[in-house]
């Protein structure tokens, strides 16, 4: 335990800032359980962009959720001013002992000097001045060749600084779909035709080009998946950026006459989607929120990586049957994982698209089998 470790007996409200994107929000969740059983008596609020909110309402272990709108700026510098205000004095009568700051956004800084709370803890960041410096009373320093430590135990590591030390148990991912969004996805399924657990969930795309397989693959996946008896539900996120790759899938599938795939492409809320990948028999994409929602869901994942790490970045935890499967090229691409947008950034990784349908077969037969291990809960 370090020297200055924080008596936890005497914390009452926690306030957990994590200001990044779905996957990173999701991949937070078990610092809230593991506050939870350090601290059981205390109130715990967490702190996101409004639009990934999602990720963690719902989480046994939060008191409050508090939002930031990246609309705001969209209200012009009074109305902006007026909504940052508002969430500044709803912070402030929560009246904090402790700030726990997942992230390098400076705004963490503004925080902990405007609510004041008795210890506060952040990433040690080079290069940040005096203000950021003086804006905690507690550092994590970062581990060299942090791309092989995951993003779980990173953020683990900020309680761990301040005298914790979380049990395996709770580590685990939480989602919570909601009883609404359960009962959406089994109307939905219904609809389709199909059986929870009898049907192979793909989510293709990511928001990022550089991160996606070709639609070629996926339709050779599919037809694959169909000869071995099981249907195939395709998602992917609302807007034309993920949907166009589901499209060419589509069209991929048409020049093999075979039949367009069922999807649920740009009709579901990250909600839906966690109730929908827990009723899959398996879960295969790329590196993405869907990912790790899948994995929370403890749904099987075949995921396929290429620019990011797996390391860093791959399925968390132990799904209800075999194992997560991760497929790379890393005997053959040497610079992976580079962390770049594309090949000479160009947006296409080539170390993704030399992944071949065989690969992607391989790692999914075995998640099919009847006689896969259901793991104890």
């Amino acid at each position: 335990m370090p020297a200055d470790a924080i008596p936890l007996s005497q914390i009452r409200r926690i306030l957990v800032t994590k200001l990044r994107h779905h996957g990173d929000v999701l991949l937070a969740s078990p610092v809230f359980s593991a506050l939870k059983a350090a601290a059981p008596l205390a109130q715990i609020d967490g702190l996101v962009y409004a639009d990934t909110a999602d990720m963690l309402s719902g989480h046994p272990d939060l008191d409050q959720l508090h939002a930031i709108d990246r609309a705001w700026k969209r209200l012009g510098l009074t109305g902006q001013a007026k909504a940052e205000w508002s969430l500044l004095k709803t912070l402030q009568s929560r009246q904090y002992d402790l700030i726990v700051h997942l992230t390098e956004h400076p705004r963490g800084a503004w925080l902990s000097r405007l609510l004041k709370p008795r210890y506060a803890v952040a990433p040690r960041v080079n290069g940040r001045g005096r203000f950021w410096k003086g804006s905690f009373t507690h550092f994590v320093s970062p581990i060299m060749g942090s791309g092989r430590r995951h993003v779980v135990e990173q953020n683990l590591d900020a309680l761990r600084r301040l005298g914790m030390q979380p049990a395996q148990d709770q580590r685990a991912l939480t989602f919570v779909p909601g009883a609404d969004a359960e009962a959406h996805i089994a109307a939905r399924l219904q609809s389709l035709g199909l059986e929870p657990g009898k049907f192979v969930h793909l989510h293709p795309p990511s928001r990022w080009h550089f991160k996606c397989w070709t639609a070629e693959g996926w339709a050779n996946i599919i037809v694959r998946i169909r000869a071995a008896g099981w249907p195939v539900l395709l998602t992917a996120a609302p807007g034309a950026k993920e949907g166009h790759l589901i499209e060419r899938i589509q069209t991929a599938l048409a020049k093999h006459n075979e039949p367009p795939a069922a999807s649920l492409a740009g009709a579901l809320s990250l909600k839906d989607l966690g109730a929908l990948t827990a009723q899959a028999r398996c879960f295969a994409g790329v590196d993405s929120a869907p990912m790790h929602i899948a994995a929370a869901m403890r749904t099987p994942v075949v995921v396929l990586f290429g620019p990011s790490g797996e390391g860093h970045w791959g399925p968390w935890g132990t799904p209800r049957i075999g194992h997560h499967q991760v497929i790379t090229r890393s005997a053959q691409f040497n610079c992976r994982p580079c962390g770049l947008d594309g090949c000479g950034g160009g947006k296409v990784s080539e170390c993704l698209t030399h992944i071949t349908p065989d690969e992607v077969w391989a790692a999914i037969t075995p998640l099919l089998s009847d006689h896969q291990p259901l793991a104890h809960r």
